[in-house]
């Protein structure tokens, strides 16, 4: 009995170091940006918008470059191309909301919101480009309530969510890092 006991802790203490020992790189601290170090100003000018929604590409701009502002690690931001080290460019692609849920009588309650943006960073300094994404796609849903007395249009705040929800991501990417090895 002790010996079957003795067995199982010795087989169970070597799982728990064969585990613990296999997971020793998985976590590794992000100790710099992931925009090359000669990169201090990045250029945010004004999205492109083949969408055709109103003021959808203002809301995308702005978005991003109070992103960069905020978590930029001492980055500045212009909406000029010249004198800035590196350029995001951006188009909004496409808009579309749909419903995904009607009410008893048939009308919707709950849109969901989809919209698709073109985005690439370039590096002016070297004249390469560090980051593409054609297809960054975003969704989120807004509701509509049931009293018409209280109605408001939640299109605009689920756009601008969505706009913030971008610039976060993009920024993220830029931040800590995106697969640029820059040479040493």
């Amino acid at each position: 009995m002790i010996t079957g006991r003795r067995r199982w802790r010795g087989a169970a203490l070597g799982m728990v170091l064969i585990c613990t020992c296999g997971f020793t790189e998985c976590y590794k601290a992000v100790k710099q940006s992931g925009m090359p170090s000669h990169i201090r100003t990045i250029a945010v000018p004004a999205f492109q918008n083949n969408a055709l929604r109103f003021k959808i590409e203002s809301r995308f701009t702005e978005s991003v470059m109070n992103e960069v502002i905020r978590r930029g690690r001492g980055l500045r931001v212009q909406s000029e191309r010249e004198g800035a080290d590196a350029v995001v460019d951006g188009v909004i692609k496409d808009f579309n909301f749909f419903a995904v849920l009607l009410d008893n009588r048939g009308r919707g309650r709950v849109f969901e919101v989809t919209i698709t943006v073109a985005v690439t960073v370039r590096d002016q300094v070297e004249n390469r480009v560090l980051y593409d994404n054609q297809n960054y796609v975003f969704r989120g849903e807004f509701e509509f309530t049931n009293d018409p007395r209280t109605f408001f249009n939640e299109e605009d705040p689920a756009v601008q969510r969505l706009a913030r929800s971008f610039a976060e991501s993009l920024v993220s990417t830029l931040v800590n890092g995106f697969g640029v090895n820059e040479e040493k």
